[in-house]
Parts: structure tokens; sequence; C-alpha cells
């Protein structure tokens, strides 16, 4: 194969530019990643990192031809910014202490979370790098692989500013509650229904559900997750009688 075409000026800017985007796009991806592994302990999350970002690249090549055409489906930007929504909201439950020790904080439920945000919030970053590799299969693929070590040291470093400075992780939420907004006024059934939104009108949106999700999960925190112990144990207290078990019986 002749690789003289890749040291000419255009192919080297465009390849710069790639990384440039790969950059500025990821930095969503590894907040998810940050906030879903960063729980787990030291070798568990370092493997959550790896996997999560792997499976992500896998998704992207797969979305790399189809990802113009499901963003032009109706709903399918809507019903994915719900998704972040829920994730986001999951992920800052658990970091509040309400999941700790349950098994949405295992290694396989963090790959899974990756995996569901990956693959609604890579469409855009799928198109950005197609866009800027121009057809050109090389550098659409040195774009895809060189997403894993941005991705994978952005989510390290991440992970130690949130361990150092909890607020971090707040701010990750309201990030993602940002981008959920994105989604959202950008799907092309809200773009015709409110005949094409202006910026004020989807920067307001972005930060309503940026704001949100935050109030959102600290208010169940605090007032809703407290009150599942004590229905628990009403529960085991108050069973469902039933006059054929043999311990509800007076032998003596």
């Amino acid at each position: 194969m002749d690789f003289t075409h890749m040291l000419n000026v255009p192919f080297l800017f465009a390849l710069l530019n790639i990384i440039f985007i790969n950059i500025i796009l990821s930095g969503d991806n590894a907040i998810v990643i940050a906030m879903a592994v960063r729980t787990l302990p030291p070798k568990q999350r370092r493997n959550g990192i790896l996997l999560g970002t792997i499976g992500a690249i896998v998704l992207r090549i797969g979305l790399t031809f189809v990802a113009a055409k499901l963003l032009e489906v109706p709903f399918v930007k809507l019903l994915g910014g719900f998704l972040i929504l829920w994730i986001a909201f999951r992920l800052l439950m658990g970091a509040s202490g309400e999941d700790e020790g349950k098994e949405v904080n295992g290694l396989r439920q963090a790959i899974i979370t990756i995996l569901m945000a990956d693959l609604v919030m890579s469409l855009d970053n799928v198109l950005g790098v197609a866009g800027a590799a121009n057809g050109n299969l090389i550098l659409l693929f040195i774009g895809l692989a060189t997403s894993i070590p941005i991705v994978v040291f952005a989510s390290k470093m991440i992970i130690g500013l949130m361990n150092r400075f909890p607020v971090i992780v707040v701010l990750g939420a309201a990030v993602l509650g940002k981008v959920a907004g994105e989604m959202v006024v950008s799907d092309p059934f809200v773009v015709r229904a409110f005949n094409h939104p202006g910026h004020l009108a989807a920067y307001s949106v972005q930060a309503m559900l940026a704001v949100g999700v935050v109030v959102a999960a600290k208010v169940w925190v605090k007032y809703m997750a407290p009150l599942e112990p004590v229905a628990a144990v009403e529960r085991v207290r108050s069973p469902l009688r039933n006059p054929f078990m043999v311990e509800d019986w007076d032998l003596m």
C-alpha cells in the first residue's frame, strides 16, 4: 500500500482536525465513564474504563454507517435525551450513596451504563469525525482509534478530580443534563413541532434540564430514599397472613 499520500499537508491537517474534534466531543463520554466506575475498586475501575471505552469505540464503528440517517429519524434524539437524563439521575444517586454496595455499582452494570450512554451520545461524535475525514477511510479509522487513549486519559483524570472534589460529580451530572437538552431540542420532531426553536429556547431547555436532573436526584435522595428501608421493614413485619402456615398455629 502506498502511504506517501499520508505525508501531504491536507492529510495531516485533516488528521489534526479529527484529533481536535475527538478531544472536544469525547468529554461527555469521559464524564459518563468516570461517573459510572468511580465507586468501583481500583482494579475493576481500570477494567471498567478499558472495557467501556473499547465497547464505545466498537459502537462508533457500527454507527459510522448509519449515524446520519438515525439523526434524521423523529424521536430518536428525543428518546436518547431522556435516556441520558435517566442515566445522569441514577449515577448522581449512586454518587450520593443511595445505591452504595448494590449491583448498580458493579462492573457489569457500569459497563452497561457506559454503552447505553455512548450509544446515544456518540452519534454527533461519529458525524463530526466522518465529516472531517471527508470519505477517507484511513483518516476515519485513525480518528476512531485515537478516541480510545483520549477517552481513557480523560476518564482517569476526571475520576481523580471527582474523588478530590465531590462537587465535580454534581457538575458532571449537570453536563449530562445539558447534553440531554441539546438532543431533545435538535430532534426532528421537536424542531418541526416548535417551528425551529431559536437559540434562546434551546439554551433555556439545556439549562433547565442541567439544573433539573441535579435537583431531582438530590430531592429523591433526601426525601424518598430514606422511606424505602422503612417500607421494606414494614413489609417484613406485616406480611400477608396465611392461615395454613405452620408457624401461625398455636401449638401450645
